[in-house]
């Protein structure tokens, strides 16, 4: 049996498959923030059960632009050449908008690394994004906490 979340959601609800070179940039970005932002929310939910405006709080400061385009320099080295391209694109695709709270830079910056997590996603590399995640947010958690 498949445990990967993509391949869950395809044979569940009877999606087609996808040919992945047909997505834009910026729909593996949309994709990409939802599951990072699930994962966000159950590593938070996880750590204490807490009024829901405190885990909310916690959870948009790691979801925001500001944290995703930092994040994504703590885990440059590590990825492949392919993973550094899907960020490119997703970097340099022209977005219509962009978050209120950042700048363009730090913006499509992030767009890169939503792109990336929507990839590997849809690629079925669950687990690839997970460790990705996991050591973004690891550094930039324990950074926080040195405040």
């Amino acid at each position: 049996m498949n445990s990967d979340i993509f391949e869950i959601i395809k044979q569940n609800m009877d999606l087609d498959d996808i040919n992945i070179t047909d997505y834009s940039p910026l729909t593996l970005a949309y994709i990409g923030d939802g599951i990072y932002e699930i994962v966000i929310r159950t590593v938070i939910v996880d750590e204490t059960n807490r009024q829901v405006n405190k885990i909310h709080k916690a959870a948009s400061n790691l979801v925001k632009a500001g944290t995703q385009a930092k994040m994504i320099h703590y885990i440059m080295d590590d990825l492949t050449d392919e993973e550094l391209t899907i960020y490119k694109r997703g970097r340099n695709a022209k977005a219509v908008t962009r978050a209120k709270n950042a700048s363009m830079s730090e913006y499509r910056t992030a767009t890169g690394f939503e792109a990336l997590m929507g990839w590997l996603y849809l690629t079925g590399q669950s687990e690839r994004m997970m460790k990705l995640i996991k050591k973004s947010v690891t550094v930039f958690t324990a950074e926080d906490n040195n405040k």
